[in-house]
C-alpha cells in the first residue's frame, strides 16, 4: 500500500479510533458516571422535546383540517395566528381527553374498591368453607396440613423486624423522595415551556440545525442525518397514532362483550386494559390479570368466563388488529413486531417494549433500502431470490429490476 495523503489520514483515523475505544473499555463507570450527569442536566429538555413531538400530532391534524394552505395565503391574519391557536387546541384537545377519561375511570375506581371491600369477606368465608369441605373429603390431606411445624413466633418475629427496618428506610428516604419529586415537577414545567417554544418555532429551529449540519459535514452525510431524522419522525409519530387507536378499539371490544356477557366491573377493566394495550402485546395480559382477579371476588365462574372472553378477544386483537393497526402505521411486518416487542423487552423493559418497534421499523426501512440498492448494482434477475414463488403484482424488492415471472 503507498503511504500516500488520503492513506496517512485513513491510519492515522484507525489509530485514534482503537486508543478511544480502548480508552473507553478501560474507564467504562467513568463514562458512565459521566452519561447519567448530562441526563440528568439535560433532562427537563428531553422531557420538552417528548412533550413538543406528542403535542406536534394534534397540532399539525389542526393546522391541516381548519387551517388549510390556501386559507393561509388568502388571508395574512389567519397566517399569524393558526399556530398559537393550533397548539392551544391540541393542549385543549389532550386536557378534555385525560378529562374525560378520568370521568370515567375515578368513579368505577371507588365503586369497585367499595364493592371488593364488600364481598372481600365473603370471598374469604367461601374459601375458607371450600377448604373445610377439602379436608373433610381427604382427611389424609387434612391430617399432613396440620402435621406440619410452624415456628409462628419466629415468624412474627422476622416479620416485626423486617417492618421497623422498612420503616426507618422509608424514614430516611422521606427528604429524599420529596427532593426528587420537587424536582421532577421543575423539569416537567421547564420541559413543558421548552416544548412550547419549540413547537412555535420548529420551522426556524430546522433550518438552524440543517445550517450546523452542512456547515460542519460533508453534504453527503448532511443528506443522510436528515432523511434519517424525517423517517424517524414519521414511523414515531405513525406508531404513537397507531397505538393509541389500538388502545381504543381494544378498550371498546373488551366494554362491549364484558357488557353482551353481563361480566361485572365493564367499565373498570376495558379502560384498564386499554391503558395498559400501551405496552405493546403484553400489556393487556396483565390487565386481563388484574380484571380475572376483581371479577374472582365477586363470581369464580365470571371468572373464567372472562378468562375465556379475553382469550377470544385477545385472538381477534393479536392477529388482526394489532399487526395491521400499529405494524402496518410503521411500515413493520407483524413477525418483526413480535420480535421487536421481546428483545426490547428483554433489554430495556416495559420502555423498551414502546420503543422498539418504532427503531427496528427505522432500521428495517433502511435495510430494506439498502439491500434493494446493492441488488440493483448487482443486476441479478428477481428469481435468484424469489426462489419458486411468483412475485405478486406491483411487488418489488428493488427500485431498478425487472421482475422475471414464470
Amino acid at each position: 500500500m503507498e503511504f500516500n495523503k488520503g492513506n496517512l489520514k485513513i491510519i492515522i483515523a484507525l489509530i485514534l479510533g482503537t486508543l478511544i475505544v480502548w480508552t473507553g473499555l478501560q474507564n467504562l463507570g467513568m463514562i458512565a458516571t459521566g452519561l447519567s450527569g448530562a441526563v440528568t442536566l439535560l433532562l427537563p429538555f428531553i422531557i420538552g422535546g417528548a412533550i413538543a413531538f406528542v403535542l406536534n400530532i394534534p397540532m399539525e391534524l389542526f393546522e391541516e383540517k381548519i387551517f388549510s394552505q390556501k386559507l393561509s395565503e388568502a388571508h395574512p391574519a389567519v397566517a399569524k395566528i393558526k399556530r398559537p391557536v393550533s397548539l392551544v387546541l391540541a393542549f385543549l384537545s389532550i386536557a378534555v381527553i385525560l378529562a374525560v377519561a378520568s370521568f370515567l375511570i375515578f368513579p368505577q375506581m371507588v365503586d369497585t374498591i367499595s364493592s371488593v371491600g364488600d364481598k372481600l369477606p365473603g370471598f374469604i368465608s367461601g374459601l375458607q368453607a371450600w377448604a373445610l369441605k377439602i379436608s373433610e373429603q381427604y382427611p389424609r390431606f387434612a391430617s399432613a396440613i396440620k402435621n406440619l411445624t410452624t415456628d409462628w413466633g419466629k415468624i412474627a418475629s422476622g416479620i416485626e423486624s423486617y417492618l421497623q427496618k422498612t420503616a426507618m428506610s422509608a424514614l430516611n428516604s422521606t427528604v429524599d423522595w420529596a427532593t426528587n419529586v420537587v424536582g421532577t415537577l421543575v423539569s416537567f414545567f421547564i420541559g413543558l415551556i421548552f416544548a412550547i417554544y419549540v413547537l412555535l418555532q420548529k420551522e426556524t429551529l430546522g433550518v438552524q440545525i440543517r445550517k450546523l449540519l452542512y456547515a460542519y459535514l460533508p453534504e453527503k452525510n448532511g443528506d443522510s442525518i436528515v432523511r434519517i431524522s424525517g423517517l424517524s419522525s414519521d414511523v414515531f409519530k405513525k406508531f404513537v397514532t397507531g397505538q393509541c387507536t389500538e388502545a381504543v378499539i381494544i378498550g371498546v371490544l373488551f366494554f362491549i362483550s364484558m357488557s353482551l356477557f353481563r361480566l361485572p366491573y365493564a367499565v373498570m377493566v376495558a379502560v384498564l386494559i386499554a391503558v395498559l394495550s400501551l405496552i405493546p402485546i403484553f400489556g393487556t395480559m396483565v390487565g386481563c390479570v388484574i380484571g380475572a382477579l376483581l371479577i374472582c371476588i365477586n363470581s369464580p365462574v365470571q371468572a373464567l368466563e372472562f378468562l375465556v372472553l379475553f382469550i377470544i378477544v385477545q385472538q381477534i386483537e393479536g392477529n388482526l388488529i394489532y399487526p395491521h393497526v400499529v405494524g402496518g402505521s410503521v411500515g413493520l411486518p407483524a413477525i418483526w413486531v413480535l420480535v421487536a416487542v421481546t428483545i426490547g423487552g428483554n433489554a430495556w423493559g416495559v420502555l423498551g417494549m414502546i420503543l422498539f418497534i418504532p427503531i427496528c421499523s427505522i432500521l428495517y426501512t433502511l435495510m430494506r433500502e439498502t439491500v434493494g440498492s446493492r441488488l440493483d448494482k448487482r443486476q441479478l434477475p428477481a428469481e435468484k431470490w424469489n426462489g419458486d414463488r411468483e412475485l405478486k403484482d406491483g411487488e418489488e424488492l428493488s427500485g431498478k429490476i425487472k421482475k422475471i415471472k414464470k
